[in-house]
């Protein structure tokens, strides 16, 4: 059983899809438009996504954009953690991803013995960084 976050955006899917791939190291396994498919899809819409799936490490990402884009309320409803091992990275990591967004939680050191730390990325999307401290 593998655990496989799906995110849906309003029309921007593909700018987060390379957005990501870029800053965490991530390869695009499948991208597919709704222009291809044989559904009946207004012209609008023909360009946007209709699937892709980003290889992060282990990890696959399925993300798309949806056909009503008033639908989605970016962010409220998924988050997504990522534990990193080495405090430097992610630091970094931490300041690529949020730039353009809203740290709601400052990294900090966190009572559980990590680095924390929380946002909602320039996408709506809400996330979680955590980093296990080496006692």
């Amino acid at each position: 059983m593998k655990l496989i976050t799906y995110l849906t955006f309003p029309g921007q899917c593909e700018e987060a899809l390379n957005f990501y791939k870029n800053t965490l190291g991530g390869n695009i396994l499948q991208m597919s438009r709704m222009g291809d498919s044989p559904m009946e899809v207004a012209d609008n819409l023909k360009n946007k996504i209709m699937h892709a799936r980003l290889q992060l490490g282990e990890s696959v990402l399925y993300m798309s954009d949806t056909f009503d884009p008033s639908s989605v309320k970016q962010g409220n409803n998924v988050s997504l953690s990522l534990d990193i091992p080495e405090p430097a990275k992610l630091g970094e990591l931490f300041k690529k991803l949020s730039a353009g967004g809203t740290v709601t939680m400052p990294l900090q050191d966190a009572f559980w013995g990590a680095r924390f730390g929380m946002f909602i990325d320039k996408f709506g999307i809400h996330w979680m960084m955590n980093c296990e401290l080496k006692k």
